[in-house]
């Protein structure tokens, strides 16, 4: 059966994946951006932007991992787009990424309102799912065969998961950064309860990555 999986989920020493004030100018928050430093840098980032360029080693080790064997994707309606509650306003949105995404693969996005799926270049495809996290979570099952599935964010979405005990594994990179407030990951969550063990650890100048697997 497939995996569901994190991969590289920033989040800053004080425990934070998101910032305060998310706002189309500032969609991961204010001070949000510069948890992701070390994933900017690396090769596997720069070749996602076309470019021949980008830095090899640990941090791009990473990178590249969370990648790799993946067949489908789930994501919280916010990661997908603008900050907004409420039914779609503007469908002629498609996406943070342009028009060719980097997914390559199905993406499922949670919601609570309708929308027809959205394919676009490079074999992406969006679907809209009303039915909340078991329902994606089956239908990311039956697109990704024999693949792996990934968890993007935002920082709700991966709680939900977890809280659940749904996520197989977790990367988390925590950059050197202090937000003092935004969107805590891991508060109210007891991960040595939900079965989470430490399996994995690595500094770079940029970055401390752990990997969180869940033993049963």
């Amino acid at each position: 059966m497939s995996k569901l999986c994190v991969h590289n989920f920033s989040i800053s020493l004080d425990g934070y994946g998101a910032g305060p004030n998310q706002s189309m100018q500032e969609p991961l928050g204010v001070g949000g951006e510069s948890l992701h430093e070390w994933m900017f840098a690396t090769r596997t980032w720069h070749r996602m932007q076309g470019r021949d360029s980008g830095e090899a080693g640990i941090d791009d080790d990473f990178a590249a991992r969370g990648f790799e064997g993946v067949g489908a994707w789930i994501m919280g309606r916010n990661m997908f787009g603008p900050i907004t509650r409420g039914p779609w306003r503007d469908e002629a949105w498609k996406g943070w990424w342009g028009d060719e995404p980097p997914y390559h693969c199905p993406v499922f996005v949670l919601t609570h309102h309708a929308r027809p799926p959205l394919a676009m270049a490079g074999g992406t495809t969006f679907h809209f799912v009303t039915g909340g996290i078991d329902a994606a979570l089956a239908l990311a099952r039956d697109a990704a065969g024999a693949g792996d599935i990934r968890l993007g964010g935002g920082v709700a979405t991966i709680r939900e998961f977890l809280r659940a005990r749904l996520v197989h594994s977790l990367h988390v990179a925590i950059a050197p950064r202090l937000l003092g407030s935004g969107e805590v990951l891991f508060a109210g969550i007891d991960l040595v309860a939900l079965g989470y063990r430490c399996t994995e650890q690595a500094a770079t100048a940029k970055a401390m990555h752990v990997v969180l697997t869940r033993e049963n």
